[in-house]
């Protein structure tokens, strides 16, 4: 059975009393930028990015996790793509989004595309949903 990756957007009024998850606490967890890609004019520029992201990404630990195969849409609509790339931490993902050589080729992306892209944070492995709804600092 194929992986469903799920973001559920949690509006500001429902994080109070929601419990510190280890990144909050300091400690080290893994970050994803995730990324879904709409509208996409393929030509020189994608194929450009794409051939000069790679070697933006290794000097900060990323590593793509999901790139654009096709979704099996379970629920709701999902035009578009999806890409997932893995940092170390928080700290990784923003130095390679600011970096001089991604920002030298974001354009590429951005002008020949329609994107929203999140950062975000995994959860430790013994993570359950019901985690979210515990109060106060851990």
């Amino acid at each position: 059975m194929p992986a469903i990756a799920m973001v559920i957007p949690v509006s500001a009024g429902l994080t109070t009393g929601l419990k510190q998850f280890p990144q909050q606490r300091g400690l080290p967890v893994q970050t994803y930028a995730v990324a879904h890609m709409y509208k996409v004019r393929m030509g020189a520029d994608i194929v450009e990015y794409l051939e000069r992201i790679d070697a933006t990404l290794a000097p900060y630990g990323g590593r793509f996790l999901v790139h654009g195969d096709p979704v099996e849409v379970i629920e709701g609509e999902w035009p578009g793509h999806l890409i997932v790339i893995e940092f170390p931490d928080r700290t990784n993902a923003h130095a390679w989004y600011r970096s001089p050589d991604y920002q030298e080729i974001v354009r590429l992306r951005t002008g020949n595309s329609d994107s929203d892209v999140v950062f975000v944070d995994g959860v430790p492995a013994n993570h359950r949903a019901t985690d979210v709804l515990s109060a106060g600092a851990g």
